[in-house]
């Protein structure tokens, strides 16, 4: 059945967004994307008009307006969030549906992570998502905040429906459904190797289209998305990255002028970077099992390609890669915008 998961390969910010947005723009049946996941981690796109918008309910791929947005049973909502996130869209109500189990974040949730120390150990956004999962386990233990379902909160009435009935409907009509998965590979709570150093939900394939409330026999396309340098939040205590640098290191190998630090989407903290890291990449393309592995910020290396140029140094850092991760590169991110298919472009090459 024709659905595409979009995976994180690495710590996050790999631009599954971008990814997500490219194959909404270039397969004419996609008709729907559903996010997964909660409103701890940002999302960007870049709008047909230029302008960077960024999401954390809301999925990137849908930032076009022109296809239902699905936010199923697996996902953790703050609702004034999203709807400031459904108006500043103007998106219309009608393509938009939330699984009546759905789970909220309430201020309680927020408030009951202010008063651990998730902040200081793990760099934690503190937006409530994990103690919104942990009240989901936890099934009514007096010890946590209560669990709310989306079914009982006033206004997302409007949009409350079988989100799995609407996805099954279309793929059988042969229409492409995008799960847009969240966070990275590394941060998972099953995989990560620095756990406790993690998110609270596992970021694999398998378990977005769990969430999502599709089979894993929907599946026919898995993108793996990775960076050029990977990145974890803020703070030493977020956990570890191979190969540590900073910003002004790249921007000086690469020729690069202006600043290129990163800020994080929820907090507006800095992000550490490193240089390119295998080890995690081939252990996220084990579990993952990819159809595609997207390259991103490849101007990073190079700032040349975003203006079209594919020189030399750009092209040995992808075949590094494809070396050293044991699998092609598919698609290459040249710019913040612009994604191009690699294949096609090293088939003309030869």
């Amino acid at each position: 059945m024709p659905v595409s998961v979009v995976v994180g390969g690495q710590y996050g910010s790999e631009g599954k967004g971008k990814a997500s947005l490219h194959i909404a723009r270039t397969d004419s049946s996609v008709s729907a994307v559903v996010r997964v996941g909660g409103s701890n981690s940002g999302h960007i796109g870049i709008a047909q008009d230029g302008r960077r918008v960024a999401l954390r309910q809301l999925p990137a791929g849908a930032i076009d307006g022109n296809v239902h947005i699905l936010i199923p049973a697996g996902s953790y909502i703050d609702v004034d969030l999203l709807l400031r996130e459904i108006k500043e869209l103007r998106y219309d109500a009608t393509k938009l549906t939330i699984s009546p189990f759905a789970h909220i974040i309430t201020q309680a949730h927020k408030d009951w992570e202010r008063t651990t120390s998730l902040r200081e150990t793990l760099g934690s956004t503190l937006s409530g998502t994990g103690a919104a999962v942990l009240s989901r386990v936890a099934r009514g233990a007096d010890s946590l905040p209560p669990a709310v379902l989306a079914e009982h909160v006033a206004p997302l009435a409007p949009f409350i429906g079988d989100t799995t009935a609407i996805a099954l409907a279309m793929l059988g009509e042969g229409r492409r459904i995008i799960v847009e998965g969240t966070q990275g590979f590394g941060l998972s709570a099953l995989h990560a190797e620095a756990w406790p150093k993690a998110t609270s939900r596992d970021t694999t394939a398998g378990s977005f289209i769990a969430e999502a409330g599709l089979s894993p026999l929907d599946i026919d396309d898995i993108t793996l998305v990775v960076r050029s340098y990977p990145i974890r939040v803020a703070g030493r205590q977020s956990g570890p990255l191979p190969h540590e640098t900073d910003w002004d290191v790249i921007a000086r190998d690469a020729g690069i002028e202006r600043d290129l630090t990163e800020l994080t989407t929820v907090t507006q903290a800095p992000r550490r970077v490193g240089y390119f890291s295998a080890e995690i990449v081939r252990q996220a393309i084990a579990v993952n099992r990819p159809s595609r592995i997207v390259l991103n910020h490849l101007d990073y290396v190079d700032p040349l390609v975003a203006d079209g140029t594919m020189t030399a140094k750009a092209r040995e850092f992808i075949e590094r890669v494809k070396t050293e991760i044991g699998h092609e590169i598919n698609w290459v991110g040249v710019s913040p915008s612009e994604m191009i298919n690699w294949d096609t472009v090293n088939a003309l090459a030869h």
